[in-house]
């Protein structure tokens, strides 16, 4: 009878752990993975990299598959600008799901307001800081 209830309760053990192997692979195979990228270069081909980028690891994975945030800091703010030679691509990026963001602080130095910026794209405090945030989260980094 001893040995009847030891292999009931390994056979229960085992389908436990099989139930929450099999929990724990749907889980991490639904996560969404994310990815920050930094553009805090005043040019054109910097930054049409960076939406190349964004929109081929899109494509890729799947748009529904990963959260894609670029953020401009520094010189790069200049392409948020109205007026920008990469405004329309950037507003074609938000349209897809690319979150850009823009640094306050550089808004600040730089004596910029929302006004003179894109419309469509986000605001951080400190561009730095959002870049520390999402990896700490566990986002992947890119800087093109």
């Amino acid at each position: 009878m001893n040995r009847r209830l030891v292999l009931q309760a390994g056979a229960t053990a085992a389908f436990a752990t099989l139930l929450l192997g099999s929990a724990y692979a749907q889980s991490t195979a639904a996560k969404r993975q994310g990815i920050v990228i930094q553009v805090s270069d005043n040019d054109p081909a910097k930054w049409n990299l960076a939406l190349n980028n964004a929109k081929n690891l899109q494509d890729d994975v799947g748009a529904a598959n990963v959260d894609i945030e670029i953020v401009a800091y520094g010189p790069g703010i200049s392409m948020l600008k109205l007026e920008s030679p990469t405004g329309s691509r950037i507003a074609d990026a938000a349209k897809a799901g690319v979150k850009v963001t823009a640094c306050e602080n550089t808004m600040r130095g730089q004596k910029l307001t929302k006004d003179d910026m894109l419309t469509g794209i986000s605001y951080v405090p400190a561009g730095v800081t959002e870049i520390m945030k999402k990896q700490h989260e566990g986002w992947a980094y890119l800087r093109p």
